[in-house]
């Protein structure tokens, strides 16, 4: 038997409406780890991929958003359980991009936090309205539907389960453009959301260059909000903008790099609801 092998290096696909097809375009390229190492190959995603993943975040909308919130922050709460028992592969992944291992605890607590606002969202944000006259006065946060999120590029994990869990907890789906040059972690995501309860297409993940995929989600007229977090270009980040006014689509655009260990508050989550007010007469 030979002593010498080369190591079998995994070709990571896409995640899209629950399963993991390969890009449409063939392409991949290399994951390199912060000492220059190989580490795998990834999927390259292209314009149909990016159409495809919309149209699987459209179809599974109606179920996740009917869904109860309690409900939904079980199924979370099933993925941070997921999560916590492969925390060591996490822990590997984003030690070999150079990051502390200790973002994956805080990654996996934040995922837990976000699981536990789904039934408590709408008593902060929602309520009974004072109203001159004989009527109830309701207003309810309800999702706004497909959201496009441009992940971070830095830390790996923390970064995506900040910007994903907010948007899917209150009902939303999401198509997720993730990191470049670290895409392990997200497709590792996508394998954990594989086998949990999430319904297909709540969440899909691409990989590949967001500088050439971002356009295409901004504009896409089925997507109804979007994330701009992971845009460092400035020039990119408003041309996505103005791509992104064709549907007048909600954008989010930080001013500054987020504090990503620090409280994260209810900001994220009540970016991508509407509110939906209803009048009704009271019984007399």
């Amino acid at each position: 038997m030979p002593t010498d092998r080369v190591d079998v290096r995994k070709t990571y696909k896409l995640f899209i409406g629950g399963a993991f097809p390969r890009s449409e375009s063939g392409r991949t390229y290399q994951v390199t780890s912060a000492a220059g190492g190989f580490l795998a190959n990834a999927a390259l995603a292209s314009r149909k991929d990016v159409r495809d993943a919309v149209v699987a975040a459209r179809a599974a909308v109606p179920k996740w958003a009917g869904a109860t919130a309690y409900n939904r922050g079980q199924v979370l709460y099933r993925v941070a359980e997921l999560l916590e028992g492969r925390r060591e592969q996490f822990a590997a992944e984003v030690t070999a991009f150079g990051e502390d291992p200790s973002t994956v605890h805080d990654a996996i607590d934040r995922w837990v936090w976000y699981a536990g606002w789904a039934d408590k969202f709408a008593q902060v944000h929602g309520g009974a309205n004072p109203v001159a006259g004989p009527y109830f006065n309701l207003s309810s946060p309800e999702p706004t539907g497909v959201v496009g999120i441009v992940a971070p590029a830095e830390p790996a994990l923390l970064g995506l389960v900040s910007v994903v869990a907010p948007a899917i907890v209150t009902g939303n789906t999401v198509v997720i453009l993730a990191s470049e040059p670290r895409p392990l972690p997200a497709v590792s995501l996508a394998e954990v959301l594989a086998t949990s309860d999430l319904p297909g297409g709540v969440v899909n993940i691409l990989t590949g260059r967001p500088a050439e995929t971002a356009p295409w989600l901004a504009s896409h007229q089925d997507v109804n909000a979007l994330d701009l977090t992971g845009v460092a270009d400035p020039e990119l980040a408003t041309s996505l903008e103005q791509a992104a006014a064709g549907n007048l689509k909600r954008v989010v655009r930080p001013a500054a790099g987020p504090a990503w260990t620090a409280d994260p508050g209810t900001a994220r989550m009540a970016a991508f609801v509407e509110t939906k007010t209803v009048w009704h007469p009271k019984g007399g």
